[in-house]
């Protein structure tokens, strides 16, 4: 069975499962699934992206926390984005630093996550792309989020390789 055949049952059963996910996640190129991710932040129909990038931190080893909130300091610079929620990146790093440990990573709470994500997503929209293009690397996070979010990443990977 191909991969569009996957996607194609997958979806039409209308109950996605973290299996097919893990199947599609392993045979399509890095851009497609953070495309298809980056559907799934953007859309109405999934939680708001601060809420998803927040599971997702939740569910994130130190190094991966890091490594995302980084990615969002390296989009909208360390000064604006150590700004975010009241501050709460600028006061875990250390002066000077633009960038974030996984140590002063795991002192954040998903929910100050959140507040951080969405605060960026209201700078920078583009902010979905980057952090989808982050997970993307690390897929198994992906099917944290639940069918919804999976069923449109699904969806949006599909229309991607139907183009």
């Amino acid at each position: 069975m191909g991969l569009f055949d996957i996607l194609t049952q997958a979806l039409s059963s209308g109950n996605v499962s973290g299996h097919q996910f893990d199947q599609v996640a392993q045979n399509v190129p890095d851009n497609v699934l953070a495309n298809g991710l980056a559907g799934a932040f953007k859309s109405n129909e999934t939680p708001p992206i601060g809420e998803m990038v927040g599971q997702l931190f939740g569910n994130s080893n130190p190094q991966q926390q890091a490594g995302m909130l980084n990615q969002i300091l390296s989009a909208l610079g360390p000064a604006a984005g150590g700004g975010l929620a009241g501050g709460v990146l600028g006061r875990i790093m250390n002066p000077g630093s633009s960038q974030i440990t996984p140590d002063q990573a795991s002192q954040l709470s998903p929910q100050q996550v959140q507040e951080v994500v969405d605060q960026a997503h209201q700078t920078n929209p583009g902010i979905a792309d980057e952090l989808a293009g982050f997970y993307a690397q690390h897929s198994g996070l992906i099917k944290t989020l639940g069918g919804a979010a999976l069923a449109i990443a699904m969806a949006k990977m599909k229309d991607h390789l139907n183009q």
